[in-house]
């Protein structure tokens, strides 16, 4: 068991944490979760002795043994293999497959095992270090953003070695669903402080919220009680009848220790603007292909259509075109082979991983996002800054100074300034902390227009798209169907250990018997609607009628000037003008449900094709 005893932590006066305490029991797996900037990587620096603590202590027994994740590249080695297989223990020292079967999970080739490991991008480099981590045996694995850079297949195998593993486990990440899957318990770093709780980030976050809000009523009874002792005080403090109460509501007032207001934790409060088309089709792919050297195809012979309300995912492994195929859509790179035709009202918006290089070092946030729509006020444009979590003075910050996740959030609101009906997004979670991709994900699940999404996050593949376009080892291909139809029907040709054999879509059988469901499922709840609104419609025009008739009489009885039947034909006309207006209230609402209900069971006819 490790234990950590009041551990207090700050640089440069700006406190991280004060007072932590926590015990890893055997066999405790641990997702460490809290806001970019809270502390989180400082506790495992201070854990592995690498930093040293204000106050408090970490105590760890005799003979454990750590491992982690390296961020920093450092390699001694001339070949991959060789690199690995140095941190095997003095038990498994000439058990080289052990090293070999990570480095195959983590994606790399048998070719790869030799060559160089400085040779490798710096995403396959950190796939070295945590092939190193794992290799050691350890009694607790320390894992800081492991799930960077592994494609969904890597990640997929992380997933499976993890819940194998047979000792504890700490980890960082931003992927919630990754996270949850493979730890039995969570603790996060939050207000200065640290909770753990035994359960899944989501009931983290739920304890969390009734912790605030039993604090807050706490905080509101001591000051009424704190008001209600000086109140008292200052009636009869110069009383001498009332002057020994007095002094003792002093002594209780003394003894209370007052509850600060808690500050409002800041979030992320993003909303892309939508412009709306009248087409069906927003873009045509035609016979795509691209490389970048003529032996090396990326794809070839890739059609599909982005209807408006399409919801594509783009998956495979890293390295095989996915972030290449956003850009030849984008218009950032031109297709070897084959066309693009777009709708002339296309309005896209692009988030792309080589597009951070385009920020202005020298801009601040404000002008980086007007520059994008000069159409904005100043106004909109701190609005959309505040949005962010760059308000006041910090959306004057220089680009230059700052990190990534700050200017992963500057791309976004570029996109943000902008009327859109496609989004382009390649890796929007990148450098996000969870709170924020929780936002981010539910944003572009309620965005009107289509999407086109590159991540290797199974949970947002699940959320939020209804067709896929897969890189696989011969080439890129269209999926008609959601991930969990791709994993079920298909599945990863990696995990299978052969070629994909059946092709990636629905037959037409299959097709037709899931348009006859979605008909079905549409009639079982449009066609109520639709009766209901007919019978407002009549009442409106039974109304109508009515209040004409009325109209009429009121008209002669005014020229008779028969006061008593003005009087009541007035009434007459006033009741029908309320039934009318009360009917198209509920007709209105009526119409809207049914309107939303049928977009979206036209968007999965859509997506059948």
């Amino acid at each position: 068991m490790i234990q950590i005893n009041n551990l207090s932590k700050q640089f440069a006066g700006q406190v991280l944490f004060e007072d932590l305490n926590f015990n890893l029991h055997s066999g405790e797996r641990v997702g460490l979760v809290g806001r970019n900037g809270s502390g989180k990587s400082t506790l495992f620096k201070i854990i592995l002795g690498q930093l040293s603590s204000d106050t408090g202590e970490v105590v760890i027994p005799k003979n454990y043994r750590i491992s982690h994740l390296e961020q920093h590249i450092k390699f001694s080695k001339e070949t991959v293999l060789e690199e690995c297989i140095q941190y095997l223990p003095a038990e498994f020292q000439y058990e080289y497959f052990r090293a070999e079967k990570i480095l195959s999970g983590l994606g790399f080739t048998p070719e790869d095992f030799h060559k160089n490991p400085k040779d490798f991008s710096g995403g396959y480099q950190i796939r070295i270090n945590l092939c190193k981590a794992l290799l050691v045996d350890p009694n607790l694995l320390l894992l800081d953003e492991p799930t960077n850079y592994l494609d969904i297949i890597s990640l997929r195998w992380l997933k499976n070695f993890l819940n194998k593993f047979p000792g504890e486990v700490i980890i960082i990440t931003h992927d919630r669903s990754f996270m949850d899957s493979v730890t039995n318990h969570t603790m996060g770093i939050y207000r200065y402080s640290l909770k753990k709780i035994k359960g899944s980030t989501h009931k983290y976050y739920e304890q969390l919220k009734i912790d605030e809000e039993i604090y807050e009523k706490t905080r509101l009874n001591q000051e009424r009680k704190v008001a209600d002792l000086e109140g008292f005080i200052e009636r009869f403090g110069a009383k001498a009848s009332k002057a020994k109460q007095a002094q003792s509501k002093m002594k209780q007032l003394e003894k209370i220790d007052v509850l600060d207001k808690l500050d409002s934790a800041a979030n992320m409060g993003l909303k892309f603007q939508f412009n709306p088309s009248p087409a069906k089709v927003l873009l045509t792919a035609k016979d795509l292909a691209f490389y970048f050297k003529k032996d090396q195809m990326l794809f070839e012979n890739l059609s599909f259509d982005i209807n408006k309300n399409d919801r594509i995912g783009i998956i495979g492994k890293n390295g095989k075109g996915k972030s290449t195929l956003l850009n030849v859509i984008a218009g950032e790179y031109k297709a070897i082979k084959g066309t693009i035709q777009t709708h002339n009202q296309l309005k896209i918006g692009h988030f792309g991983q080589t597009n951070v290089s385009r920020l202005h070092d020298g801009h601040t946030i404000t002008q980086e996002i007007q520059n994008e729509n000069l159409d904005l006020s100043h106004t909109q444009v701190r609005n959309i800054c505040g949005s962010l979590m760059f308000e006041g003075d910090s959306a004057l910050k220089k680009i230059s100074v700052l990190s990534g996740g700050e200017k992963n959030r500057v791309l976004l609101g570029k996109i943000m300034a902008l009327k859109t009906n496609l989004l382009l997004l390649d890796e929007p979670t990148n450098h996000l902390d969870m709170e924020s991709i929780d936002v981010l994900t539910q944003e572009i699940h309620d965005y009107e227009g289509a999407l086109l999404l590159v991540t290797h996050s199974e949970s947002m593949l699940r959320k939020l798209v209804n067709k896929l376009i897969i890189f696989t080892s011969r080439g890129a291909e269209l999926f008609i169907g959601s991930y969990d139809d791709f994993l079920e029907k298909v599945g990863w040709e990696e995990e299978a250990g052969e070629s994909i054999v059946k092709k990636p879509y629905f037959s037409k059988k299959e097709i037709h018997a899931k348009r006859q469901e979605i008909i079905k499922e549409r009639s079982k709840l449009c066609s109520p609607l639709k009766k209901e609104i007919e019978k407002f419609e009549a009442q409106i025009e039974l109304a109508e009628e009515d209040m004409e008739h009325a109209n009429r009489d009121l008209e002669v009885a005014v020229g008779a000037n028969d006061q008593n039947k003005v009087l009541e034909l007035s009434q007459v006309v006033g009741s029908c003008q309320i039934k009318i207006q009360n009917a198209f209230e509920s007709l209105g609402e009526l119409e809207e449900k049914l309107l939303q209900l049928e977009s979206k069971f036209e968007a999965q006819l859509e997506a059948l094709g």
